[in-house]
């Protein structure tokens, strides 16, 4: 018997349940697809690379050429030092200001929508357990209605569809918080690149950088 007979067995013998777990896991592949999708775009790029080709043309006071790139670049790092340069100012405090509104705008668009993979796989886990009881008391009932000779028949399907049940419901959410968790810290590295970018750049605009560097 091969797997996919092998699992549509088991899918039949779980009960009605089976089809809501499916249902949840065929909305947290798209869910999954649509995140990964966003996320793997802001975290592709070279934030480190792109940080120092930005610091590089500050330093040469070209201003214009490190605002070109930012442009250039699609992505939240690049966002947040454009509006950093796009400020036209040398005060810390007003530059600081325009990176966490910039921050503000971007960083909501990554982390959306994130906080229903942790949920969808508890509910799978849970539809799981009501699957279990369900079975669990229609094999009790059914061997409480049966003739003795049937009993154990019915007794063993009962006890299949709830097993099976829990099975699929924790097939589907293990991974799931799994991949919750993963996108979780992608989206948590852009968030530092950002920080890190951010505070460099500010004191690089700012001249703090240039002070500290004489100062040394």
């Amino acid at each position: 018997m091969n797997l996919l007979a092998t699992f549509a067995n088991f899918f039949k013998n779980g009960g009605p349940f089976m089809y809501v777990i499916l249902a949840t896991a065929v909305i947290i592949l798209g869910l999954a697809a649509e995140r990964f999708w966003v996320i793997g775009r802001a975290a592709s790029f070279n934030c480190r690379k792109l940080t120092r080709d930005i610091l590089q043309r500050v330093a040469k006071g070209d201003i214009a050429a490190a605002v070109n790139l930012c442009r250039r670049v699609k992505g939240p790092v690049a966002t947040v030092a454009h509006a950093i340069l796009s400020r036209n100012d040398r005060d810390e405090e007003k530059l600081q200001n325009a990176a966490d509104g910039a921050a503000t705008i971007v960083l909501p668009r990554l982390s959306r929508r994130l906080p229903y993979l942790s949920m969808l796989a508890n509910s799978a886990t849970l539809l799981g357990l009501l699957g279990t009881i369900f079975g669990l008391t229609t094999a009790f009932s059914a061997v409480g209605a049966a003739d003795p000779a049937q009993r154990s028949a019915f007794l063993a399907v009962g006890i299949s569809q709830a097993l099976n049940t829990t099975a699929f419901g924790l097939i589907v959410a293990v991974p799931t918080l799994l991949l919750h968790g993963f996108l979780t810290s992608k989206v948590e590295a852009v968030v530092e690149s950002i920080d890190e970018t951010s505070v460099r750049l500010i004191d690089a605009v700012s001249g703090k950088g240039a002070a500290n560097s004489t100062a040394a």
